[in-house]
């Protein structure tokens, strides 16, 4: 039997008037590990439809920044401090136009991508690590030293070795299962903080 979708935190986002029921996964993070303070620059990657835009453009305040990107359109009025890319990740021309919003490097990069989930387990975990190196490499370039990185992923074989790796690059890793998440997910968000080196996997 599938997840009841809707369940108390989708009615809660529901009522509350967010984008979707991530958002409390979002808070729940920030409260834990501290990932953003106010007027710090933090992207989003894979944003919409956009509650996580939404929260951070709250917790950097209107002297912070929000950058998202997504291939898919936002369902949220942005904030004057937030800015949106329609576009890819993965592409030069966009990675460009973070660089060109950040005026620099970003104090968090976050990451609530998914893969288009095709219900073969091994394929949807190998699709979701491919995107989270994607978000690890791009680090290297958005990041700055002592930043922050938070990533979602459905653990497969190559989980042991994305947290080895993230272990390389940052002062301290966890592994989280906000209580947002359904329980019918396999999804997982890692807390990768204090970032000092750089590096492509």
């Amino acid at each position: 039997m599938g997840y009841e979708r809707k369940d108390h935190f989708y009615k809660r986002a529901k009522r509350e008037g967010k984008a979707s029921r991530a958002v409390y996964k979002l808070a729940e993070l920030q409260k834990r590990f501290k990932l953003v303070r106010r007027g710090d620059v933090a992207i989003d990657l894979g944003c919409a439809p956009g509650s996580w835009m939404q929260e951070l453009s709250a917790m950097v305040g209107q002297n912070g920044r929000v950058i998202g990107i997504d291939l898919l359109p936002l369902k949220i009025s942005l904030q004057p401090n937030c800015r949106f890319i329609k576009g890819n990740a993965e592409d030069e021309s966009s990675i460009s136009e973070i660089h060109d919003l950040c005026g620099g490097k970003a104090d968090a990069v976050l990451s609530d991508m998914s893969p288009n989930l095709s219900g073969i387990a091994f394929a949807d975990s190998y699709r979701s690590y491919e995107l989270c190196v994607l978000a690890l490499n791009l680090c290297s370039s958005l990041l700055k030293p002592g930043g922050n990185f938070v990533v979602k992923i459905f653990p497969g074989e190559e989980f042991a070795g994305f947290i080895a790796e993230l272990k390389r690059r940052f002062e301290e890793v966890a592994t989280v299962i906000p209580e947002a998440t359904r329980k019918t997910s396999s999804e997982r968000y890692v807390i990768a903080r204090g970032f000092h080196m750089s590096g492509d996997l």
